[in-house]
């Protein structure tokens, strides 16, 4: 079961800025299931691909950029700063994201939520199937690159929908705390699905991880 900490993912992998002399180095979390698990719905080359070489790589060029960041403020350089805000933003909004994408998913997924999260899914949307349309419509919309989520507003107590470009994290851009997020950059999807986005997302649905987003809901909101 997820602690309180699944509602501040961003804070929590993105340290203070005053802490990066003394940080550790981010890591790139194992997957908790093989790269082939997903069949038929997302294949295994997707998932190697990925995990190990796209995901890797966000951890690796955030490392980067945050010792970068960490040389700048002991100089005082403001300037230096300043520009390595997108690099910050990129990587470290692609290692969070992806970090709960993987959660997100299972192999033993699909069906509906249950009980609380199923509640405020028809509060919210009025049914499970008008959820599920809208998130595939706004995942679909995303022009480019980018994510569609499931967020919660801690401050109206509800859910919402949103889309995200780029690898630009939930929470730190919009505020809502993330519990389910659809990738949908191409390196997702292309080497099955092609061009074709609303197979994907029509696929994806198979595998996800209902029991890890209600785990998230209910840290969050409470």
């Amino acid at each position: 079961m997820l602690s309180r900490a699944a509602c501040s993912t961003s804070r929590r992998l993105v340290p203070a800025l005053g802490a990066l002399g003394s940080r550790q180095k981010h890591s790139l979390p194992d997957l908790p299931y093989d790269y082939g698990a997903l069949e038929p719905h997302i294949n295994a080359q997707i998932m190697q691909l990925h995990h190990s070489k796209h995901h890797a790589a966000y951890v690796n060029n955030l490392n980067v950029a945050e010792e970068k960041y960490r040389e700048a403020l002991e100089k005082g350089d403001v300037t230096a700063q300043i520009a390595l805000q997108p690099a910050l933003k990129f990587n470290g909004g692609g290692h969070i994201n992806h970090s709960i994408f993987w959660t997100n998913l299972s192999p033993n997924g699909g069906g509906e939520p249950k009980g609380e999260l199923l509640e405020a899914i028809k509060r919210d949307f009025g049914s499970f199937a008008k959820f599920k349309e809208k998130l595939t419509a706004v995942s679909v919309g995303v022009q480019g690159s980018g994510w569609g989520w499931l967020g919660f507003n801690k401050e109206q107590g509800r859910l919402q929908i949103a889309a995200c470009s780029n690898q630009d994290p939930l929470q730190g851009t919009t505020g809502l705390i993330p519990l389910l997020g659809i990738d949908v950059w191409e390196h997702a999807y292309y080497l099955q699905y092609k061009n074709v986005r609303p197979d994907y997302l029509k696929a994806i649905w198979n595998v996800i991880n209902w029991e890890n987003v209600t785990a998230r809901f209910t840290a969050c909101s409470k």
